[in-house]
């Protein structure tokens, strides 16, 4: 994996297809949490606990897995009603296990057309702990992408690593496999193109650890300073898209905004986001697709 730098100031003015401004990216984490783990080392949860402390992870913790599976349960339905309410799609990431546990949450996405990215096996495993060994982590990259040609019904096009813990190798695996953007890279407010090893190119298409819902645990937002958060990031983001379109992305989870204290900064910001002229809710894939064909229209490629 190489990627040039190239600071904005040195880029062309990006044009986003049919002339619009902003692209919005709201993302739900479809994410699956084993209960124990087969070792006595500290259990990783891939996120945030509800209760503090670290448990082995042989040792069953009630009150996190739980509270995690509220969301699988109850949070994600009161999602799909809120984004059915507003009309508008989400890009989902999925955990293959995810698939395989609760499918049902799963189905109700591909029944709504809404994107669905590959992401990772399950939650509580990084691919960094393979970051000495390239063939256990490419077999952990194809039983995710088998788990998900078998949900979804074709190959998947983009990745996003648990808890954004990928390794020198992992974007080279992904091109090899026939995936086209990854969302691992936190860099950047527009596309740019990742080199590979074999060549193959592949968009990075961020997603966010800063406008994140985890903000309401970890900052202590409410559901008014939550919806603050969001409004911010987009009025500067539209501003500057007057001159070179912008990409904006949420990372949501069931488990916290999905509680009913918290929904309303999602629908709020929603219904702010669509007063908008050239504001778009576009598939990550949508944007792969254009780039890979329009990249050289705004970061002309280096000799």
């Amino acid at each position: 994996m190489q990627y040039d730098f190239v600071p904005m100031s040195a880029r062309k003015p990006l044009k986003w297809p049919g002339d619009q401004r902003l692209a919005v990216l709201l993302t739900i984490n479809f994410e699956y949490w084993d209960p124990v783990q087969p070792t006595d080392k500290p259990y990783y949860p891939g996120g945030p606990g509800i209760v503090g402390g670290n448990l082995p992870g042989n040792v069953y913790d009630n009150p996190n897995f739980t509270w995690r599976e509220y969301g699988q349960r109850v949070g994600v339905w009161r999602m799909f009603d809120v984004f059915d309410a507003e009309g508008v799609p989400a890009s989902c990431t999925m955990n293959a296990k995810m698939a395989l546990e609760r499918r049902e949450v799963i189905d109700a996405a591909l029944a709504r057309n809404w994107e669905i990215v590959a992401h990772n096996y399950v939650q509580d495993e990084l691919l960094t702990d393979y970051m000495f060994d390239e063939a256990a982590e490419r077999d952990v990259i194809r039983r995710t992408l088998q788990v998900y040609e078998q949900t979804v019904g074709r190959k998947a096009r983009g990745w996003l690593s648990s808890s954004l813990r990928s390794t020198l190798n992992t974007i080279d695996i992904l091109a090899e496999e026939g995936l086209t953007f990854v969302t691992d890279l936190l860099n950047d407010d527009q596309p740019y193109l990742v080199k590979t090893r074999s060549g193959k190119p592949m968009v990075s298409i961020p997603y966010t650890s800063e406008v994140n819902d985890f903000s309401f645990l970890r900052q202590g937002l409410t559901v008014e300073t939550g919806f603050q958060m969001f409004k911010e990031q987009f009025d500067w983001l539209y501003a500057e898209s007057a001159t070179s379109g912008r990409f904006m992305n949420i990372g949501l989870h069931p488990h916290v905004i999905g509680q009913p204290f918290r929904i309303r900064a999602l629908r709020d910001f929603i219904r702010y986001a669509k007063q908008f002229d050239g504001v778009w809710f576009p598939k990550r894939e949508e944007i792969a697709d254009w780039y890979l064909q329009n990249h050289a229209d705004h970061i002309p490629p280096k000799a």
